[in-house]
């Protein structure tokens, strides 16, 4: 299965899920991780699956994530497998606020991608983190799930 993960990071959080992911989900070979500032648009032909994360900033995805999205034309994930993920601290603000997996996931299916999880968001402590306890293994769990999940 050739398959991209994508995020950002911005305290190292978001990037720890990312790398548990993505070596969940198979070998090396297939798999790719990238920073989304390291993403050119040739690497989103011929995907399987394509997994976007990032911190949540204000309810959003960041910046660099949301430019990344505005950016990926239908015709490039139209059928590809997509799923989204955030980093996110749990307080009544953001509670109100909501989370950026949702975001990146609605932005993905408007762009043509075919959602094949629930957006999934992994807790760190404080606004800094670290990643509360079991979050890498529960992101290699979700991997796993998605590749279960594939269509």
């Amino acid at each position: 299965m050739k398959a991209l993960v994508v995020y950002d990071s911005v305290f190292g959080n978001t990037e720890q899920i990312a790398q548990a992911i993505g070596n969940a989900l198979g070998s090396q070979e297939d798999v790719e991780i990238l920073r989304v500032s390291n993403v050119k648009p040739e690497q989103l032909m011929g995907l399987e699956l394509l997994i976007v994360g990032s911190p949540t900033h204000g309810g959003r995805p960041t910046s660099a994530i949301q430019d990344f999205l505005n950016k990926v034309s239908e015709p490039a994930i139209r059928g590809i497998n997509v799923a989204a993920f955030d980093t996110r601290f749990s307080t009544r603000l953001v509670r109100i606020f909501g989370y950026a997996a949702g975001r990146i996931a609605d932005s993905l299916k408007r762009n043509g991608g075919t959602l094949i999880v629930s957006p999934e968001g992994f807790f760190v402590k404080g606004k800094e983190g670290p990643l509360k306890e079991g979050e890498i293994e529960r992101a290699a769990s979700w991997a796993k799930v998605i590749v279960k999940s594939k269509k």
